[in-house]
């Protein structure tokens, strides 16, 4: 289960950057040269400037300790605040560097990457403030060295400002990348989630038919056979053993139906090679031996079928043969198989007792239809070929359903 990481609000408070992110370390390495270089720099200038003065062992052991602290300064956090001990360094380390400045006012050169420091581990307001103290102090180091000079009064103040609204905007920026690339994440894992959820419906909703197709209606042909058995056994003894032999061919069938489509491989009449044309004719001769009389025969040019469409049509034609056993009082039926160029259409016909298709509701049919099978099951397996079933019926007259596939694409 996916829990999304509530993120800080963009304006509230500022997010560090995360240690480890393309180009972090690369700017660390450079902000850690450069203070090194600034406070060498700086330290030589001081040298060279007050030769023999009393403190400048204080200067060389202050310049050495604060070049060793920032090059092995604390990282920013990967997520949230800073620890506290962090601030607690950044304060030592910048009141450490603020009495070097007092001692020479060069050493302000070195800011810059103590500006970049506070801004990664402080919150947006503090490390502002700070920005701030540190940009007055070193305004006030530049006027000691060369007095009233505009450019050294509004230059720092500029290059300040420009510095940390180039950094907070990045930061935000960064962090607003961050929150979509979350959200993109979560929408992947939903879209996930969905697919696995259609990929269940869609498997529930292939056992379904495939139980309907085979299992309840095998089932149901032996529960009429064993029951016509049961009706005839003391006056027909024969025929009853002959209704008892049917519903345990059919039973044999069911068995092998059932393994197979439980490993998800095509249907028995059609395995080992076997041809649409020979499983139909396979199902008309069960239905002519379960009392409808069924005839079987073909129309076109004959053509090669994709196995998707001849396991559905084979699926159309078990469904709409046991409505007839079940449903019509039929006792006569025919399936037709017509190849038309690049269209396919099985049509199964019987002489029953028909129903009026508007009036649904009120036909035996319909209670099957209700039950999530029959009709809309042949429907749903047409569908996913983009075909199409018709059903054609008036009470007393018959019934013919008409499955059409588009074998064939269009240019």
């Amino acid at each position: 289960m996916h829990v999304e990481q509530q993120r800080p609000a963009l304006g509230s408070a500022f997010a560090p950057a995360r240690t480890g992110e393309p180009g972090t370390a690369l700017v660390d390495a450079v902000m850690s040269a450069s203070f090194v270089v600034l406070l060498v720099a700086a330290m030589t200038r001081f040298l060279i400037r007050h030769p023999g003065a009393p403190d400048t062992p204080f200067v060389i052991a202050l310049t050495a300790v604060l070049a060793v602290a920032y090059v092995l300064r604390p990282p920013g956090p990967a997520v949230g605040p800073p620890p506290r001990w962090t601030k607690v360094w950044l304060a030592l380390f910048t009141a450490a560097w603020a009495a070097l400045v007092v001692i020479a006012p060069s050493f302000a050169w070195s800011a810059v990457p103590i500006v970049y420091t506070a801004l990664r581990l402080l919150g947006e307001r503090a490390a502002l403030t700070l920005v701030a103290l540190l940009t007055v102090f070193v305004v006030v180091a530049q006027v000691r060295i060369s007095g009233d000079d505009p450019l050294l009064i509004l230059g720092p103040p500029a290059v300040a400002a420009l510095a940390s609204s180039v950094f907070v905007h990045m930061q935000r920026q960064s962090e607003r990348q961050r929150g979509l690339i979350e959200d993109l994440i979560a929408t992947r894992e939903g879209l996930a989630a969905s697919e696995r959820r259609a990929g269940t419906l869609e498997e529930r909703q292939r056992l379904s038919m495939e139980i309907h197709d085979t299992l309840a209606q095998g089932l149901s042909s032996q529960q009429m056979l064993l029951q016509a058995a049961e009706r005839v056994w003391d006056v027909d003894p024969g025929a009853a053993r002959g209704h008892v032999a049917t519903a345990s061919g059919i039973a044999e069938r069911n068995l092998a139906e059932a393994r197979r489509f439980v490993h998800d491989l095509a249907p028995a009449d059609l395995a080992d090679g076997g041809s649409l044309e020979q499983a139909l004719r396979l199902v008309a001769e069960r239905t002519t031996e379960q009392g409808v009389v069924t005839r079987f025969r073909t129309d076109g040019a004959r053509m090669m079928l994709p196995a998707r469409v001849e396991a559905a049509l084979l699926r159309v034609a078990q469904g709409a043969v046991a409505n007839v056993l079940e449903h019509a009082g039929a006792s006569e039926a025919t399936v037709t198989l017509t190849y038309l160029g690049d269209d396919v259409v099985l049509d199964i016909a019987d002489n029953g007792r028909g129903f009026d298709p508007e009036a649904v509701g009120e036909t035996p049919e319909a209670a099957d239809s209700r039950r999530g099978h029959g009709l809309p099951a042949m429907e749903a397996r047409l569908r996913q070929l983009e075909g199409r079933l018709t059903v054609e019926s008036a009470v007393g007259d018959g019934t013919v359903v008409s499955a059409w596939v588009r074998v064939v694409e269009g240019p």
